[in-house]
């Protein structure tokens, strides 16, 4: 039972391959890179090896399907509830339209935002001009290289639009203090409103940030408690409207909660999308059996795209949810490795890398 992942030579530019002994607890072999045919070649060394956990990139699974045809592909579980989050994540962008004609904001007066969000709506402004004159282009059947010459945006850009993955007005960025929100959550329903004592209990368990950052956190939260027509014409980030649709009920605020309601009665298919939560049950509950019922239900929403690439490596998948085998134990060699390139200021060739990391172990 073997691990196999890439680790980064020089991050976004050159990467290696590690293979890790999942039995014994033992990194086996560095490869230079993370070439497929590379990869095969050494798999093709180990016909005894039965199992191959790996995530679901295509290289790998390539070169584990020619060179050990047999073996069984255990797809990485974190990769898959994570890859799931972000597929209704898109899901939301792609819906922000009928969102803000859900919850009623299809106006934004600019003299009520703060300068930091008046800055972000001109940039939505901007995007919406930009995005306005791709559509037209793709309408004309125009294909997206042509579009790219045209207008002088990235393929990204361009395919992003036309994903409709561009339509947000606010964006959030990840604060320190989210790390603690669920605990933060947790004491405010309790009854403990109190910013500052929430701060010093907080020092306790780690956060090493200011009292105004917790302060301010109690004051929205104070604020958020009180429905009115102008909070529901201040539509969230699709990160926070994602969010608030896939926590428990018993955790909103009770304008989280009015926000919600109108999103799910105004985008019904958003709310066939959110079964995509049975994804996480099936792999806590390692419920393999679901899986082919799930991918029928999730082909016909706006998850399909993520349901087609489970559909594809659909064994890796299924060993996953019903396998013990992980490659957590390749994830922590590789956070090793890190550890031993710094050590040497990064100057360390395979050979020296691999005596230190396979040596020592």
């Amino acid at each position: 039972m073997i691990g196999i992942d890439d680790w980064a030579w020089r991050r976004n530019q050159r990467y290696g391959t590690i293979s890790f002994d999942l039995e014994r607890h033992r990194p086996i072999r560095l490869l230079p890179d993370r070439e497929p045919a590379t990869a095969q070649a050494r798999l093709s060394e180990q016909p005894q090896v039965a199992i191959i956990a790996r995530d679901r990139g295509g290289a790998y699974a390539r070169a584990a399907a020619k060179a050990l045809p047999n073996a069984v592909p255990v797809a990485v579980r974190w990769h898959l509830t994570e890859n799931a989050s972000r597929a209704f994540l898109d899901a939301v962008r792609r819906s922000m339209r009928q969102i803000r004609c859900a919850i009623g904001a299809l106006a934004i007066q600019p003299e009520l935002l703060t300068a930091a969000e008046r800055l972000q709506y001109e940039g939505y402004l901007h995007r919406e001009e930009t995005n306005a004159a791709i559509l037209t282009l793709s309408k004309d059947g125009i294909a997206i290289k042509e579009i790219v010459r045209r207008t002088g945006h990235s393929r990204g850009t361009v395919r992003r639009v036309l994903r409709g993955a561009r339509s947000d007005v606010f964006r959030t960025r990840e604060t320190s203090l989210d790390g603690y929100l669920p605990w933060l959550d947790l004491h405010w329903a309790a009854g403990h409103r109190n910013g500052a004592a929430r701060w010093r209990s907080l020092q306790s368990r780690g956060f090493r940030r200011s009292l105004r950052v917790v302060t301010e956190w109690a004051t929205r939260r104070r604020r958020a408690e009180t429905v009115d027509a102008d909070t529901l014409h201040r539509v969230p980030s699709a990160r926070t409207i994602a969010r608030l649709m896939t926590i428990a009920r018993n955790g909103l605020s009770r304008a989280e909660t009015v926000t919600v309601a109108a999103v799910e009665v105004g985008v019904p298919s958003l709310v066939d999308a959110l079964h995509h939560r049975g994804f996480y049950v099936m792999i806590r509950r390692k419920a393999g059996s679901d899986l082919d019922p799930w991918i029928a239900r999730a082909r016909a929403s706006l998850v399909a795209s993520f349901a087609n690439g489970v559909a594809k490596d659909i064994a890796a998948v299924r060993a996953a949810i019903v396998s013990p085998w992980s490659n957590g134990q390749t994830e922590g060699q590789i956070t090793k490795l890190k550890l031993v390139k710094r050590q040497m200021y990064g100057r360390g060739k395979l050979d020296l890398l691999q005596a230190r990391l396979i040596g020592a172990t």
